[in-house]
């Protein structure tokens, strides 16, 4: 084995610890930081629905909404 052949091989192995490297930084993953208005705006919708939910129970099935636009012929 000469002077050449090893700086080849040095060159070799530089060349695929550079490759494992690289693969390295891609499998790296940069999660996003929860954002606290989205969490705001769930609650938000969940106690709306909560309300709408309670106030057709409160008002029960007999209750009747007339709409003057609508017909309805049986």
């Amino acid at each position: 084995m000469g002077a050449s052949d090893a700086g080849v091989k040095l060159t070799a192995e530089q060349d695929i610890a550079d490759k494992i490297a690289a693969a390295r930084e891609r499998l790296i993953v940069n999660e996003p930081r929860p954002n606290g208005l989205a969490a705001l705006s769930a609650a938000a919708f969940a106690a709306t629905a909560a309300v709408v939910m309670a106030g057709v129970v409160v008002m029960g099935p007999g209750v009747q909404i007339d709409n003057p636009n609508a017909s309805y012929t049986r």
